[in-house]
């Protein structure tokens, strides 16, 4: 671990009110000193209290840089549990830069990508866990995958994988004890109290590991594709959903002969929106491609929403794409109830089957039906009403759930060997990689490489 001081700008390097430049380290104070100027001239700043805010100018020399305010935080109580200054300028690209570097020239280096948090994580201040949490808050695009980010940052992840690895230690040394002193330990038993204790650790992992699923929708979007026949009224949903005329709407069937993608987000989530062409037999070659890209579209898709005007009848077209969508998750609108209606949702049931991934709907995309019933529909079809980030655990990391599929497949190995009647000393290989899948996910035991790989992932400054 470098004991150097480490500088950056903080916030993002373009115009705003206010920006900041981040200081770390044993240093940071005295560098800090050495460029602060108080109004009376007199006051330092390293004899000052943590945690206290500070007005004055940065000094170059006797040259005036800028009028700030510095913030003192003495270790350990700080982000990175070093001495840390900041300094909160004047939010000029060329201001900021000019302040970084008079406190480069003072004695700070430039910070690398995500160096400040891996400071946080090498110093014991968190865990890699919850340094991950860090970067996923600041790309987090919709309330969820705030809330979600901000959880595992408070340390939901960490204090499961935290129990789960002290429970198989435990257990790795009793069976490592045993075994080197079998008379005065014994074993008798002990693979009917491990085997029980085994099913409660793969059934904890194999939760976490489902979770990943609902994690991903939270943080990347629900990718969902809008379906229908021509003139259905998928452009008039999609700018519904969006609150403004971003596709075309004409009484022309096959307006639409491409892809047209947005997000929204809606009740804390994001909608990756698709709408694609008009699905039906033609013979122009341009719409026949527009048609079999929403095909392959669908194809990828986690949720369908499928358009049906509700004012003809159904055909072999509206057959065909439901026959595309059989047994995917799928929110069917009945559009059109503006006008004398044909069909019922009884009508899409008989051709559906009994589909507990299906949702029907009636609305009136040209009139503006309220969005909400929509909005709420699909939240219920994905995660059954609202989520809790109080009890529940979302893995919205890959590089985490990779981990604890490892971790599984090692517990699963050790009930193989259980059930083989293997010899004890087998239980600790299994219970060992187990412990040691989970302890990369909280950076217990993890290589450098790692360390490094994830944190330059990170922003400057941060």
């Amino acid at each position: 671990m470098k004991n150097d001081t480490i500088a950056a700008i903080s916030t993002a390097v373009s115009p705003s009110g206010i920006g900041i430049i981040r200081i770390s380290g044993e240093e940071a104070l005295r560098i800090a000193d050495r460029i602060y100027r108080s109004p009376g001239g007199k006051k330092k700043l390293s004899a000052q209290q943590t945690h206290t805010i500070h007005y004055g100018y940065i000094m170059d020399g006797e040259d005036v840089v800028d009028e700030v305010l510095v913030s003192v935080m003495r270790a350990p109580k700080t982000f990175t549990a070093e001495d840390t200054v900041e300094i909160n300028c004047h939010g000029g690209v060329y201001a900021m830069k000019r302040v970084l570097e008079t406190v480069l020239k003072n004695g700070a280096r430039p910070a690398q990508a995500g160096e400040f948090t891996k400071r946080a994580f090498l110093n014991g201040r968190m865990d890699l866990s919850r340094a991950e949490a860090v970067i996923d808050i600041i790309q987090a695009k919709n309330e969820y995958a705030l809330k979600s980010s901000v959880s595992q940052l408070k340390g939901s992840v960490q204090k499961r994988i935290k129990k789960l690895r002290e429970e198989i230690l435990y257990e790795t040394a009793y069976v490592e004890s045993a075994l080197d002193d079998p008379e005065h330990i014994s074993l008798d038993g002990f693979s009917g109290e491990i085997g029980e204790k085994n099913r409660r650790w793969m059934g904890e992992l194999n939760r976490l590991i489902a979770s990943a699923d609902n994690g991903k929708i939270i943080t990347e979007g629900i990718r969902t594709v809008i379906l229908g026949k021509p003139n259905a009224g998928k452009s008039s949903l999609l700018n519904l959903l969006l609150g403004e005329e971003r596709a075309i709407v004409t009484d022309v069937a096959g307006t639409t002969r491409d892809t047209l993608e947005e997000n929204v987000n809606i009740n804390g989530l994001t909608l990756r929106l698709i709408d694609t062409a008009g699905i039906r037999r033609t013979k122009d070659l341009v719409e026949q491609i527009g048609v079999e890209r929403a095909k392959e579209t669908a194809q990828t898709a986690d949720l369908i929403i499928y358009v049906v005007d509700a004012s003809v009848p159904l055909d072999e077209n509206d057959r065909q794409i439901m026959e595309l969508i059989r047994g995917k998750k799928t929110l069917v609108l009945l559009n059109k109830s503006d006008l004398e209606t044909v069909v019922e949702k009884e009508d899409i049931q008989a051709i559906l089957g009994d589909s507990r991934a299906a949702a029907i709907l009636t609305i009136s995309a040209r009139e503006q039906t309220d969005a909400r019933e929509i909005e709420n529909t699909i939240q219920e079809l994905f995660f059954h009403g609202e989520l809790s980030f109080n009890d529940e655990v979302y893995i919205t990391n890959t590089r985490q759930k990779a981990e604890l599929v490892e971790a599984f497949e090692s517990l699963a190995q050790l009930k193989n060997s259980l059930d083989m009647e293997m010899p004890e000393d087998f239980y600790t290989i299994d219970l060992m990689n187990a412990y040691e899948a989970l302890g990369r996910i909280t950076g217990e035991s993890v290589e450098e490489d790692l360390v490094n790989e994830i944190f330059g992932r990170f922003c400057m400054g941060k």
